[in-house]
């Protein structure tokens, strides 16, 4: 089976952000990731955050990381947590492990009149990230998941310590 190259799209129309995931998204668009989640934290008018991953085969814990930082981003400034859109059994099994329905409203079933948006998705270019970068934001997208449930902190735990003790060899 060919494993399609993640991808991330997104778009900000009339105040709701989507952000899409395509493929295999893995720690390598981290970095793309945390910068949208920065820019929501500071979007003027944001209404709605919508994360679709109706296209995604895999999403890997430190993407996952992300995606809740983009909840902690919009917490407290929208009136509903953000959506999560998926299809995938496998996808969605790994976000209630993690707890996710705590922090977003899980759906399965496509949003009617998103057709629209959804064409004026545009793909977003990964970002460079060099290994020190990649490790930091490795360790702060597993720490965001640690603070989510007790079985992320206990599944995350060591990956944590170890990453830190690299930290500090690195200084």
């Amino acid at each position: 089976m060919l494993i399609e190259e993640g991808r991330l799209k997104a778009a900000f129309d009339s105040g709701v952000f989507v952000l899409k995931l395509c493929g295999d998204v893995r720690l390598t668009l981290c970095a793309t990731l945390d910068t949208q989640a920065q820019r929501l934290a500071e979007t003027p008018g944001l209404q709605a955050v919508m994360i679709d991953l109706r296209e995604a085969t895999n999403v890997d814990s430190t993407a996952l990381g992300f995606l809740a930082k983009v909840a902690m981003a919009v917490k407290g400034r929208l009136e509903q947590p953000p959506t999560i859109i998926v299809d995938n059994q496998d996808v969605r099994q790994m976000l209630d492990v993690m707890g996710f329905a705590r922090f977003f409203t899980l759906m399965e079933a496509p949003l009617k009149g998103s057709v629209g948006l959804s064409r004026a998705l545009e793909e977003l270019p990964e970002e460079p990230a060099d290994e020190e970068g990649l490790r930091e934001r490795i360790l702060e997208a597993h720490r965001i998941l640690m603070h989510m449930n007790e079985h992320n902190r206990e599944q995350f735990q060591p990956l944590v310590e170890m990453l830190e003790s690299q930290e500090t060899t690195h200084h």
